[in-house]
């Protein structure tokens, strides 16, 4: 497997403004999530108690779901969710905030929804290839290919993008899905407590959840039990707070980005040059890692 991920950075950005009918979206499946967050990377558990453990819980966000025909579910906050045994599932993500980014070989900077991670200035993950990048991230478009599903290489190729996919062959150590039977406690979670999330859910699906709802469900997510619907309690209640106090440069450009973004999609009024040097002061001055350059391999 063998892409150009030069200039593209289709997979961790929500690229629809830029060309509605080639994107794709999360919403078709049989179970729509909650959110409209494009291309969501479910983490593993051991993926969140790393990033939990590092101080970026901030950088950290749940998504849940509406329920197919057959699912069981729970209603909360007047909204049917896909649940397990009276508990709401879930999973875990990397926040995307509006970052001034000029993805799939666009001229000018827009406001798209970026992976927390993703340098705006050279499209590169600040953790690619450390102990904290994602297994999805790494094995990306592996499982795609796999199961001859479309890949978002091949939406940026139709949008205009040039040749992104260059060997279709997918990788021999592919990791297990992020979904199926092996999933429960290790990708997807179940919320043991339903009832403490009178408000939550409200929040959660009309974008505005706090800190503190969103580190209910790290703590949830580090307090599983692989393969069970077991939660240990004591560890959740840790990993929440801890993740209710992280206050990493993560969070802080977030925050930022944020109040100086446009709408979706709308240019960002700056030439490059001023943009770089609006993300340095954002995200590299705050503390943010370096991205090696396209000096390196995807």
């Amino acid at each position: 497997m063998e892409l150009r991920c030069e200039g593209c950075a289709g997979c961790c950005v929500d690229w629809r403004p830029l060309d509605p009918a080639a994107a794709g979206s999360d919403r078709t499946g049989p179970r729509p999530p909650l959110d409209d967050t494009y291309d969501l990377v479910p983490l593993t558990r051991d993926e969140v108690v790393g990033i939990v453990d590092d101080g970026l819980g901030d950088a950290l966000v749940p998504r849940l779901f509406e329920p197919a025909e057959r699912d069981e579910r729970v209603r909360i906050d007047g909204t049917d969710l896909a649940a397990i045994d009276g508990r709401p599932v879930f999973v875990v993500g990397l926040r995307k905030p509006r970052k001034p980014v000029a993805p799939i070989g666009t001229d000018e900077p827009r406001w798209l929804g970026a992976c927390a991670f993703l340098d705006p200035t050279t499209l590169q993950c600040r953790i690619h290839g450390d102990d904290r990048y994602p297994r999805t991230c790494s094995s990306y478009p592996g499982h795609n290919l796999e199961l001859d599903a479309e890949t978002e290489c091949e939406r940026v190729e139709a949008a205009g993008g040039g040749d992104r996919l260059l060997d279709d062959e997918p990788a021999d150590d592919l990791p297990a899905p992020a979904f199926g039977p092996q999933a429960l406690g290790a990708t997807v979670f179940a919320y043991p407590d339903p009832e403490d999330l009178d408000g939550v859910v409200a929040r959660l699906r009309d974008g505005r959840a706090t800190a503190d709802d969103r580190a209910r469900f790290a703590g949830a997510a580090v307090g599983s039990r692989p393969g069970t619907l077991s939660v240990t309690r004591d560890r959740m209640a840790e990993a929440r707070d801890d993740a209710r106090e992280a206050d990493s440069w993560v969070g802080s450009a977030i925050r930022e980005w944020t109040e100086r973004a446009g709408a979706d999609g709308e240019r960002v009024g700056l030439d490059r040059d001023a943009r770089d040097r609006l993300a340095r002061a954002v995200e590299d001055d705050a503390g943010a890692p370096g991205t090696p350059g396209w000096d390196a391999e995807r």
